[in-house]
């Protein structure tokens, strides 16, 4: 177990849960006046469920680095252009979410296709 990176996605699993508490509450008006609260939800959604899967990988050593550095990346690409997007109404941003998506998908193929150890 590499103990960076686990602690790594623990802060990751941190951030999920006050971000989305943070939302729901002191974001909840300007979110809502943007028509951005599902796009919030769906970013914290999409956070926690791809820290949690970093919080397994880590315990798993480097058999898996790479999908942990994708799933990783696809927090910051994915989540975090939906977040931007949501505080500022920048729709274009939404143009970036889809390359944290790939990112997303490619980490979990490189689990389907890398060596039981």
């Amino acid at each position: 177990m590499s103990i960076a990176l686990f602690r790594i996605a623990a802060l990751l699993c941190f951030l999920a849960v006050a971000l989305g508490a943070f939302g729901a509450h002191s974001l909840k008006q300007i979110l809502e006046t943007h028509g951005m609260l599902d796009v919030w939800n769906k970013a914290v959604l999409y956070h926690f469920i791809h820290a949690l899967a970093l919080l397994v990988l880590a315990l798993f050593g480097a058999v898996n680095r790479s999908a942990w550095w994708l799933l990783l990346a696809g927090i910051f690409v994915f989540s975090g252009s939906l977040y931007v997007m949501a505080l500022t109404n920048i729709r274009w941003l939404g143009a970036v979410t889809p390359i944290g998506g790939l990112c997303f998908l490619a980490g979990w193929a490189c689990l389907i296709i890398a060596p039981r150890s």
